[in-house]
């Protein structure tokens, strides 16, 4: 018997963190830019939000709402494997002064400042390509997970029927 392929469900987040993920996801909708919350990557991490904008390129953006969170998160480079833009995505209140240091790789990240109504790009993210055949992949995956996703919303059984 085949088993069911996990369902990815988004995890109890933050009211802050959803405000932020929610300015972005509106800005970058305007900018025909497609994400989607919570995606996995391979080796266990999750990126907050992970889409492709209108030329095929692959963005994620790492949301940090505290100062603790910030300086604590030592996982983020990896998250610099799977995309061709990264930013981090910060509350207006948020001090920004840490990522300008080294440790925070300035010249690879960009800076978004959002609400739970709309968001601004305050240090916009360099291209960093990904070869061709590492951006297929991702970005496979992640239509992959949008479908699988759009199915199990529509489907309240799909969890439940084998395929």
């Amino acid at each position: 018997m085949a088993s069911i392929p996990s369902i990815d469900v988004i995890p109890a987040a933050s009211p802050d963190a959803l405000a932020v993920a929610r300015g972005i996801t509106r800005l970058f909708a305007r900018n025909d830019i497609w994400v989607l919350p919570e995606m996995p990557l391979k080796g266990g991490r999750r990126a907050d939000l992970m889409g492709v904008d209108a030329k095929g390129q692959v963005v994620i953006v790492e949301i940090k709402v505290s100062r603790a969170d910030l300086l604590g998160d030592g996982k983020w480079p990896d998250y610099l494997e799977h995309c061709d833009r990264f930013y981090w995505g910060l509350p207006p209140e948020l001090d920004r002064g840490p990522l300008e240091g080294a440790d925070f790789m300035p010249d690879c990240c960009g800076v978004i400042v959002a609400d739970g109504y709309d968001a601004e790009i305050v240090r916009p993210a360099p291209s960093r390509p990904l070869a061709a055949a590492r951006r297929k992949v991702e970005v496979e995956r992640l239509a992959r997970a949008a479908l699988r996703r759009m199915v199990a919303a529509s489907d309240p059984d799909f969890g439940l029927r084998r395929p």
